[in-house]
């Protein structure tokens, strides 16, 4: 620990800035704002009309910026992350398809399923039986990180392993992939943290 101590207090130090920055940005409320696409999303909660059983969830461009307009539907009685989660999810599974769809033929591979979840230590992974698994977080990242990490997976059908031909082969789909993994790097906290309320909202709350 005494080796590592100047490590660990750096990181504790990103770690805690990298808090302030996303309580600063107001969380996944109204006002609030949230990375989609690798671009930051202002959070706008609008009445949804009487008839409407469930929320849901619109982009629009504004003059000030891009924005996600949640339409809350008073029957519905998800909260406000738990809507935009599910919109989330809806636009991961395009994405994905879309960069699986672009890639796979080339890289003369053919995913036997692809699926989606949450993993907390990864962005993707591949079998050997050819299953595929992203993160729909991958749908708040910049579009060029999402489709680095699919033909990371994809190349995995054809190389397991991290040797110099997997990395050859990444690189004739995504002559970019060691700057989309580096944003990956900085911005995990970001990505993981995007739904949950910052603490002094959380406080406020319990108050």
């Amino acid at each position: 620990m005494r080796e590592r101590e100047g490590w660990i207090l750096r990181h504790l130090r990103q770690l805690e800035r990298r808090r302030g920055e996303a309580a600063a940005r107001g969380g996944p409320d109204d006002g609030g704002r949230i990375l989609y696409r690798g671009v930051l999303h202002g959070i706008r909660v609008l009445a949804a009309p009487p008839s409407s059983r469930r929320s849901s969830v619109e982009r629009a461009g504004t003059e000030a910026g891009d924005e996600l307009i949640v339409w809350r539907a008073s029957r519905d009685r998800r909260a406000i992350p738990r809507v935009l989660e599910a919109w989330f999810r809806e636009r991961a599974v395009e994405a994905v398809d879309r960069a699986v769809a672009a890639h796979a033929a080339a890289l003369r591979v053919a995913p036997a399923e692809v699926v989606l979840r949450d993993p907390r230590t990864r962005w993707g992974s591949a079998s050997k039986q050819g299953r595929l698994m992203f993160s729909w977080r991958l749908v708040l990242a910049p579009p060029e990180a999402l489709e680095t990490v699919v033909v990371h997976e994809l190349a995995h059908l054809r190389v397991f392993g991290h040797g110099p031909g997997f990395w050859k082969l990444v690189a004739s789909r995504r002559p970019s992939h060691l700057a989309d993994r580096a944003w990956l790097r900085r911005h995990s906290h970001a990505l993981h943290a995007a739904l949950e309320m910052p603490a002094r909202a959380t406080d406020a709350i319990a108050g």
